[in-house]
């Protein structure tokens, strides 16, 4: 027997999430339900996921959140078949933790355990930021969902890194991914 749906819409989109056949991740690009409003999560900038103003801290809850994920034309929505519920988000809704080489790939691990591996289907942008410089790297994961490249990683990237085009460039899946504008110092 499965929990009745709670005014928060929790219940229900954690049991769509546990449904999802093995670890292979829900069809939400295939469901179309009706928007039924909003939900209290936010996930921060710096990748924790929060609940009316509490981070969620239970690790199970934050991936099975993620699995339902979908970002459409009007944003960030955790989707179900029969519900679309609207989160706010700061940044991307993926921090990418870890980088391995496996052949002639990056890999890319996220936060919640997806992993992405850089090449013509997930491309690695790098945005800086015209004030600071700072740079923003950013990798594809799957839809229109996106992993911001933690400092460390984005470090490892840079040191794998080689001169392509008078600016420093990582290969991966047969695409070469330029870490910064040309001239910068990297």
């Amino acid at each position: 027997m499965t929990n009745p749906p709670t005014s928060s819409g929790l219940t229900g989109v954690a049991e769509a999430a546990r449904q999802a056949p093995g670890r292979g991740l829900p069809p939400v690009h295939l469901w179309h339900p009706d928007h039924c409003g909003e939900i209290d999560i936010l996930i921060r900038a710096d990748g924790v996921w929060m609940h009316e103003g509490s981070p969620i801290g239970r690790a199970e809850l934050m991936r099975l959140f993620s699995t339902v994920l979908r970002k459409d034309p009007d944003g960030y929505h955790l989707v179900t078949p029969v519900e679309k519920l609207k989160i706010a988000v700061e940044d991307l809704p993926f921090r990418a933790v870890a980088v391995r080489e496996e052949g002639e790939a990056l890999i890319f691990t996220t936060d919640q355990g997806d992993e992405a591996a850089a090449g013509p289907d997930h491309a690695i942008i790098v945005e800086t930021d015209a004030t600071t410089g700072e740079p923003a790297p950013r990798v594809h994961v799957r839809g229109d969902l996106w992993a911001r490249i933690a400092r460390p990683v984005f470090y490892e990237l840079v040191e794998r890194a080689q001169e392509a085009d008078g600016r420093l460039a990582v290969r991966s899946g047969g695409v070469t991914f330029p870490l910064g504008p040309e001239g910068a110092g990297l």
